[in-house]
């Protein structure tokens, strides 16, 4: 259980439109700490400044604040990965966008923790597709959905392996998410060193998901 959060000064009554940022980023920092089940909606208000009643104000619940953050984290994943893959249906798009992923994970790991490494029904929305697909978020489901689709199109044009994109790509995916989330998890595990590391695995999976002659 976490301690009790450093206190921010109270504000006064109505002051303050950007409250809500504040709620925002002070749970993003506890969840990171101490996970979505260690942190109360009275430990986010203290950490703010405010009192419960206020933070009920802006958010109805900690699954709420939760919901918020996962979905911003998986926006901002979307836009650099739109921003950053122009020409989709490359082979260098698809290891532009596995270090795209990567590095928006090791940048933000707070935001990581949330959008990938807390279960919870923050992430648990419907979504057009397979049953399964219950388990993303409409956000989470829009940002793999780039990846998808660069496969499918390397694999429409021949350049893919295997004979299941949509398998592949889920393969890619784990293997991005498991070094991201090591690194968080573990940093005092004796890595080797990061970039090496990063580009290295980068390339690994960007090879397996190419076609062999």
């Amino acid at each position: 259980m976490p301690g009790t959060p450093q206190r921010s000064p109270r504000k006064a009554k109505g002051a303050g439109p950007e409250r809500r940022e504040e709620i925002l980023a002070a749970a993003l920092r506890l969840f990171g700490e101490y996970g979505l089940y260690g942190v109360s909606t009275r430990q986010i208000a203290q950490a703010v400044g405010v009192s419960q009643p206020t933070l009920y104000a802006y958010f109805g619940s900690k699954d709420e604040i939760a919901a918020e953050l996962h979905a911003r984290a998986f926006r901002e994943l979307e836009t650099r990965l739109r921003l950053g893959v122009s020409d989709i249906d490359t082979p260098q798009a698809l290891a532009t966008g596995l270090r795209i992923y990567i590095d928006f994970g090791l940048e933000n790991p707070d935001a990581y923790r949330v959008a990938f490494m807390i279960e919870g029904p923050h992430g648990r929305v419907a979504v057009a597709g397979p049953p399964d697909d219950s388990d993303v978020s409409a956000s989470g489901h829009t940002a793999f959905g780039i990846l998808r689709k660069t496969i499918a199109d390397l694999h429409a044009r021949g350049l893919g392996a295997g004979d299941d994109p949509e398998r592949l790509a889920q393969s890619v995916w784990a293997g991005m998410h498991g070094l991201v989330s090591l690194l968080i998890a573990r940093p005092g595990f004796p890595w080797a060193d990061r970039e090496a590391l990063v580009d290295g695995h980068v390339r690994m999976l960007a090879d397996m998901a190419m076609r062999r002659d």
